[in-house]
């Protein structure tokens, strides 16, 4: 039977813990899907015991409990809603702390720059076909904080998407120094999806003892705004008066690549930079959606192009393109392409 281009859509309110629990009792029979194969998946690309993998969750959770207690809570409603015990939802959270996840290219625009007058984020996410399955659109409204909606996994606290007070957020992995425990990266995420501003965005990161790098590219009212985040800092990059913003996987402040230059590169990740800018170059401005659209489905650099395709390498050939997402948080709009951009149509989903 042929697989339905739209995501499942949730929508959940209400306090931490009725948020976690309506989604357990929605998403049940997903998040239990994901969680019993969460641990193989990792161990595609690394080897490591149920019994390490658990003790690095059950670390984390006084991590998260002194970071944001809210969110702990949360889990501990979608732990009762599904039946899944809090130590593997929190398993789910704390894989990118066994292993680094997929590769991916994100660009953010200025409103000034779009047709539509509204920024965007958006990017191609490289990782695992074999997630889609557990994959959902989740609209949370929760009570004293903006709504938000994103493209995520279910079971995880946060992911791709934006907020209804204008921020916007895309991820990718930056390889730099990190540490077994401490704050998982999904919930530092989910504290800027608490935000208004980007100041504030960049200190609720800042301020969690964070167990790993990443990349945080972001759609703001004040314009796009890049974090490269290390377990020591967070540096933000601004477009610097052009309106356009890009990241792959490689350090571009200068404090980060200093500590990343000895690491080796991600799929590629400079090829993929350098492509996706000049694409946006030569487009005409302002620019529109589809051109967007189109851009992400470029297959330069095959087969470690921005719309990726599984190929014959031992180590990295299974990752793909699983989606490609473009947010309008102006707009309320989240676009979704379940699978390739090349192959898939985008859908569109709405935060109002």
């Amino acid at each position: 039977m042929a697989r339905t281009t739209r995501y499942p859509e949730i929508e959940v309110r209400g306090t931490p813990r009725q948020l976690g629990q309506q989604l357990g009792e929605a998403a049940r029979e997903l998040i239990r899907g994901f969680a019993s194969v969460a641990l193989d998946r990792v161990n595609q690309t690394v080897r490591i015991s149920r019994d390490r993998a658990m003790a690095v969750a059950r670390a984390c959770i006084p991590c998260v409990q002194g970071y944001a207690p809210h969110l702990l809570e949360e889990l501990q409603g979608m732990a009762a809603g599904s039946g899944v015990p809090l130590e593997e939802l929190m398993l789910l959270q704390v894989r990118n702390q066994l292993r680094p996840e997929g590769a991916c290219t994100a660009i953010a625009i200025a409103g000034q720059q779009m047709a539509s007058g509204g920024g965007i984020v958006a990017q191609n996410w490289d990782n695992d076909p074999s997630l889609d399955p557990f994959t959902i659109v989740l609209t949370r409204r929760p009570v004293g904080k903006p709504a938000l909606i994103d493209v995520t996994q279910a079971g995880l606290i946060a992911y791709i998407g934006f907020n209804a007070a204008g921020i916007g957020v895309c991820l990718n992995t930056l390889p730099a120094p990190s540490r077994a425990v401490g704050v998982p990266h999904y919930f530092t995420v989910r504290r800027i999806y608490e935000c208004a501003t980007l100041d504030d965005a960049a200190n609720a990161v800042a301020t969690a003892e964070r167990a790993i790098p990443a990349n945080i590219l972001l759609s703001t009212p004040a314009g796009p705004a890049d974090l490269e985040v290390t377990i020591d800092a967070v540096h933000v990059l601004r477009d610097r008066g052009t309106g356009v913003l890009t990241h792959t996987n490689h350090a571009l402040h200068p404090a980060v690549e200093a500590v990343t230059r000895d690491l080796p590169e991600l799929l590629q990740s400079r090829a993929r930079k350098e492509r996706v800018d000049r694409l946006l170059e030569a487009l005409p401005r302002p620019f529109e959606l589809a051109a967007i659209q189109a851009v992400l489905r470029d297959h330069e650099h095959h087969p470690r192009s921005i719309c990726r395709h599984a190929n014959a390498d031992p180590g990295t050939g299974f990752l793909a393109s699983v989606f490609s997402v473009v947010c309008e948080p102006e707009s309320g709009r989240l676009h979704v392409a379940r699978g390739n951009p090349c192959a898939a149509p985008y859908e569109t989903y709405s935060l109002n």
